[in-house]
């Protein structure tokens, strides 16, 4: 996957523009707060993620400006494709080949994109949130179906707790829980289930990378932590027929709380090295090395499942690393196209054979 062009016009603070990326190596550089992470994150947005920032989408529209368009081409499946993205206040407009789409969602699959910011080094010290919206975001690229189902059960969720806090009220909803939870325990499982195959894999592939970064001194661990033994969500309509039984057993306690306390929006990933779980006691840089090791093998599956390089987004990443980390991450990068932001020119002339562009002020320029 390369992207050959992306233009942009009210978008944050980025002056209207367009870049033309080489397919190698592209670094952005230039001081903070000029505008290179918000380069980074237009891109990310063709993947059909939410921003990797946490920001909404009234964010994106530049102060003063009406609507933000985001215009992208892109080489995938063969051929060249192009996507495009609207924001406007209270709604934004996708397009995919010319072609209107019913939400983002439907561009997930078709450009493919790993991100690797500073907050992700923070993914394994951080609470479960971070690491389920990791998964979730990881199982979207190479599934685009798990979009669907992962927001089918997040709306069955908020039904359900709508219905907890109004069950003491009318004793006649009780019946109207018992199907709602049928339908609920269905998607969980769905998730449940998606969520362990990538996990799986994803464990395979990290395992290996680590063991390099480590230089075979220690073992990564990585396996979904659930309320279902493993054995279990294995076979589907048992795990579907558990999963209902539970949510009955814990309807009365939830009902007190008004909130679903059993499923996959409160399931983790659990992250071990050498059988020591790393987020109580791995040091910082264990913890970086398994964040490299899990965004490596991230990019690794997507090849896998699409016979075809994602690209990589490195925003201001490599000055978090020390020197070995920074080798091995670029090491294993090589091949694909990889778009990389920093402060210094100096840190962008140690990265020879690219393309560089210069920020500032929001302005973007080809060096």
């Amino acid at each position: 996957m390369i992207i050959k062009r992306l233009s942009f016009e009210g978008y944050r603070n980025l002056s209207e523009g367009k870049i033309f990326p080489n397919e190698a190596v592209n670094v952005v550089y230039g001081k903070n707060a000029q505008g290179k992470t918000n380069l980074l994150e237009a891109l990310w947005l063709f993947s059909g993620n939410r921003s990797f920032r946490g920001a909404k989408d009234s964010d994106f529209i530049g102060f003063g400006k009406e609507q933000a368009v985001l215009d992208v081409d892109f080489f995938s499946e063969d051929r060249i494709q192009n996507a495009q993205i609207i924001f406007k206040q209270g709604k934004k407009e996708v397009k995919l080949n010319g072609i209107k789409q019913s939400s983002v969602n439907k561009l997930m699959g078709k450009l493919c994109i790993v991100v690797f910011s500073p907050e992700h080094l923070s993914l394994v010290k951080r609470g479960p949130a971070e690491r389920r919206r990791f998964i979730d975001s990881a199982v979207c690229q190479i599934r685009p179906n798990f979009s669907e189902t992962l927001s089918e059960y997040n709306r069955l969720v908020t039904q359900r707790n709508a219905l907890l806090r109004d069950l003491p009220y009318h004793s006649d909803l009780a019946d109207t829980m018992d199907i709602w939870e049928e339908r609920l325990a269905v998607f969980g499982a769905n998730v449940i289930r998606m969520r362990i195959n990538y996990t799986d894999r994803l464990c395979s592939m990290a395992e290996k990378y680590h063991n390099g970064i480590s230089e075979g001194k220690e073992k990564l661990e990585i396996s979904y932590s659930c309320a279902f033994p493993k054995e279990l969500c294995s076979d589907r309509e048992a795990l579907i027929e558990s999963y209902c039984e539970k949510l009955r057993e814990t309807r009365k306690d939830d009902m007190k709380d008004g909130v679903t306390s059993l499923g996959p929006h409160r399931d983790d990933l659990c992250i071990k090295i050498n059988g020591d779980n790393v987020r109580s006691f791995g040091s910082q840089g264990q913890q970086r090395s398994c964040v490299l090791s899990m965004k490596i093998a991230e990019a690794a599956l997507i090849k896998q499942a699409t016979e075809q390089e994602p690209i990589v987004l490195l925003d201001d990443v490599l000055s978090e690393l020390d020197s070995r980390r920074q080798e091995f991450l670029l090491n294993k990068i090589a091949e694909r196209q990889v778009f990389i932001s920093c402060c210094e020119r100096a840190s962008a002339d140690r990265l020879k054979g690219g393309k560089l562009f210069y920020v500032e002020n929001g302005e973007i320029m080809a060096v």
